[in-house]
């Protein structure tokens, strides 16, 4: 994703104080200082080397926040958005939420973007019953353990993998499959599930071999030639694959290499070089061509950030409307009163959220979307195009 870099963007939110300074005295003053603060956090990377998909997040739930403000201002709320880089690292996520949950305005969380981060960190938010809503973790884990702030608009990795090595099996038709993994929550999670699938169908799983390598994969690449596989499954994220793509096709082997949504991501193109070639990947977070409703969101993007949105961006800016509806649906249950963090939590579970970017959300017992999306996206020559589309649902109802 091309964007300004995130220590040059300013965050809308911290715009909001000092656009309280200048209203000027008499009533408007008045009114706005009668306005009881609510927020709105976010949990991604917005530094690093992923800091181009965390940006996606905040970007995304801001254009929320900034939609949402005037019916916060009829309850006489001042709803804000306040960022957390968490640098896509475990104990840097949790540091944040546990700030969050000390901090009583924040009412609601969009993040984080990486499953290892929410994990913990969720289970962080959960003693304090702050509600979660999640764009972008697959792992099972992330719902499976029944937290009850926890929900997501995304499929679980029980569907993303099977959809790849569906893919595999069927569209490629490869017989003999080596699977890596970059020994996180999230593409462990996802290589198990294309391992099991794969062997469920008849296809020889050659490996599955976690690596942490990120500038030297030829150890990698020799075992995988004398293997001579019809394809490659990779769960990683681009920043690492794109690396092993460069190298894999310099060794000459040209094979297909599927992965899932931790490729999305123009960067990988770019880190790829030459090797972008013959690539695929299954993503949670669709193209924005294939969202009929994303036309007018783009605009807005692009007028508030000066750069173009991708799919990270529109699933954040679901999650947060569904956060900020759930808060107002509690509001409203309290009598028009800020709602306790409990309220919401409930209220944004039990909720059913028409006219998203993504269709329409309804969450399950325990907060999985009870039906959506998978993309699976051809990436050839340095060009990415839509190469199909696959309706998914939790195994849970």
């Amino acid at each position: 994703m091309q964007r300004v870099p995130a220590h040059r963007i300013l965050t809308l939110s911290l715009l909001a104080p000092l656009s309280l300074l200048t209203l000027g005295t008499g009533a408007h003053a008045q009114t706005a200082a009668k306005l009881t603060p609510v927020k709105l956090a976010t949990i991604s990377p917005l530094s690093g080397s992923i800091s181009n998909l965390g940006t996606q997040v905040r970007n995304g739930a801001q254009l929320a926040v900034n939609e949402y403000r005037a019916q916060f201002r009829t309850l006489g709320f001042d709803l804000s958005l306040v960022a957390f880089d968490d640098q896509a690292d475990p104990a840097t996520g949790t540091a944040a939420a546990r700030k969050i949950a000390a901090d009583r305005q924040v009412l609601a969380v969009v993040g984080a973007l990486n499953s290892g981060v929410t994990i913990p960190a969720s289970a962080a938010l959960s003693t304090s019953h702050v509600a979660v809503v999640n764009s972008g973790s697959t792992a099972n884990q992330v719902t499976d353990r029944g937290l009850k702030n926890v929900s997501r608009i995304v499929p679980r990795d029980d569907a993303q993998g099977p959809a790849g090595a569906a893919f595999l099996a069927g569209t490629l038709k490869a017989r003999r499959v080596y699977v890596l993994n970059d020994k996180t929550a999230y593409g462990e999670g996802l290589a198990g599930e294309v391992e099991k699938t794969l062997k469920a169908r008849g296809v020889k799983v050659l490996a599955n071999e976690g690596t942490e390598e990120k500038s030297d994969f030829s150890g990698v690449i020799a075992k995988i030639k004398l293997q001579r596989p019809d394809a490659i499954y990779f769960g990683g994220v681009y920043n690492q694959v794109g690396v092993f793509l460069s190298q894999l096709r310099g060794a000459g082997v040209t094979v297909p290499v599927v992965g899932g949504d931790g490729l999305d991501s123009p960067e990988l193109a770019r880190v790829a070089g030459t090797g972008a070639t013959n690539v695929y990947y299954t993503t949670v977070s669709a193209p924005l061509s294939a969202l009929p409703a994303a036309r007018a969101f783009a605009g807005s993007y692009r007028k508030a950030f000066g750069s173009d949105p991708q799919g990270f961006a529109a699933f954040a800016y679901d999650a947060a409307r569904v956060a900020l509806q759930g808060v107002l649906n509690a509001a409203k249950g309290n009598g028009g009163k800020v709602p306790s963090r409990t309220q919401v939590e409930s209220a944004v579970r039990a909720g059913t959220y028409p006219g998203l970017l993504s269709g329409s959300v309804k969450f399950n017992a325990v907060g999985d979307r009870q039906s959506a999306k998978l993309y699976v996206m051809k990436l050839t020559g340095g060009k990415l195009s839509l190469s199909t589309s696959v309706n998914v649902q939790p195994a849970r109802r």
